[in-house]
């Protein structure tokens, strides 16, 4: 499963690139709004960072509005996925994008109908938003489970990219159902590394190395 930063902090994202964990990143304008900087100029930068999939994100909620924006996106890097939200304009921006060899991350999307609408589009990302569905009250990972049997069933290439990850387990299950990216804030990829008897089992090594008194180096 490919991990995807959702944050617009360049600092962050280069700290997660020196791991080489890191696949691409996610953006929205309140990601970039929170930075204080320039959209433009945010996009661009992490673009240059980062190898893979930058998720740039329209603003505009009508067709001709969104192609005009993607033609500015599109400029920052080979590497830009232009971002439209699950609405008619939205898909009908995705198929003609798509068509023309651009990457498009379909976002919002809450319904297993809606992501098959965004597959038969050819998106190239479908962003359901996990936690925000269990927020109402839906289970947000028997969607992605879904979703995944409906591509599967027709072999589309959409790829499922796991958004509004609110906790390490919803990584976790998100694997385990087969999804082929997740999106998460830089502090939940960095919760990964954490369990209690990694920690104690450091302290213990330490302790007896240091016991010994020797070096090595």
């Amino acid at each position: 499963m490919k991990f995807f930063a959702d944050t617009a902090e360049i600092a962050e994202i280069r700290e997660l690139a020196a791991t080489g964990l890191l696949d691409g990143v996610t953006t929205n304008p309140s990601l970039i709004h929170k930075s204080g900087r320039d959209f433009l100029e945010v996009v661009k930068e992490i673009a240059g960072v980062v190898a893979g999939p930058v998720s740039a994100e329209v603003v505009a909620l009508d067709y001709d509005g969104m192609m005009r924006e993607a033609a500015v996106l599109r400029k920052l890097g080979d590497n830009i996925a232009i971002k439209v939200p699950l609405t008619p304009d939205g898909l009908k921006a995705c198929k003609a994008l798509t068509s023309d060899g651009t990457m498009v991350n379909v976002t919002l999307c809450f319904s297993a109908a809606q992501a098959l609408l965004a597959a038969k589009a050819g998106a190239t990302f479908i962003s359901p938003f996990v936690g925000r569905h269990d927020d109402v009250g839906f289970d947000g990972m028997a969607l992605i489970a879904d979703i995944r049997l409906i591509y599967d069933n027709y072999d589309f290439p959409t790829q499922i990219l796991v958004a509004s990850v609110r906790h390490p387990i919803h990584v976790v299950e998100a694997a385990r159902i087969g999804a082929d990216v997740m999106t998460a804030p830089p502090k939940i990829i960095h919760q990964l590394f954490k369990h209690p008897l990694t920690d104690s089992g450091i302290a213990s090594f330490l302790k007896d190395w240091q016991a010994t008194g020797q070096k090595i180096a």
